[in-house]
């Protein structure tokens, strides 16, 4: 059976894209950022809802397990990043990443590591708002951004310097220093 044709070639970009401004397209990506996380914290809440916290953290473990990886590949290959891409190549895919582009984040050099900062997390904002327990958010971080920064480089570790619940940087909601092994 063949699927019915919708429009234009499925390999062509999409003419109401083609429409917008720059203005407008960054504004899309922007939202587009937010509308994914959202549905992440969503389902997160739907089975934090109904089986509790072990629950939601255990399949939100295994569902960034997946999805950083394929996250950072495709940013690899939009950015033309080499095989071994380096500290350099990852800073330019984590300023695409969508948790930097939904939330205030800031990269920066501290010797020969490479620190990542959410400033403020729209995830835990709006469990504030909503008067929930912070998500404990660690150990999905840490299965995130080392997966991410390995699919980078596999040179690449990464150390969470903070995050909840164990804070120890007040000026942001969560921390990362990334490094290079060259013995890897």
């Amino acid at each position: 059976m063949v699927a019915p044709e919708c429009g234009s070639d499925p390999a062509s970009t999409n003419a109401a894209l083609e429409d917008l401004s720059k203005e407008q397209l960054i504004e899309l990506v922007e939202l587009c950022s937010k509308n994914l996380i959202a549905i992440d914290g969503t389902w997160f809440q739907s089975v934090e809802d109904e089986c509790g916290m072990d629950a939601a953290m255990h399949h939100d473990e295994r569902a960034w397990q997946r999805f950083t990886v394929s996250e950072a590949k495709r940013l690899k290959r939009f950015l033309d990043l080499p095989e071994r891409a380096g500290l350099d190549g990852l800073e330019a895919a984590l300023a695409l990443k969508l948790n930097t582009l939904s939330s205030a984040a800031d990269v920066r050099y501290e010797g020969d590591a490479l620190v990542y900062r959410v400033v403020e997390c729209r995830v835990q904002a709006a469990r504030a708002r909503k008067g929930m327990a912070f998500h404990p958010c660690k150990s999905v971080g840490l299965i995130e951004y080392a997966g991410f920064a390995n699919a980078i480089d596999e040179r690449i570790t990464c150390e969470c310097v903070s995050c909840f619940p164990d804070v120890v940087d007040e000026t942001c909601s969560c921390a990362w220093r990334f490094s290079i092994d060259d013995e890897a």
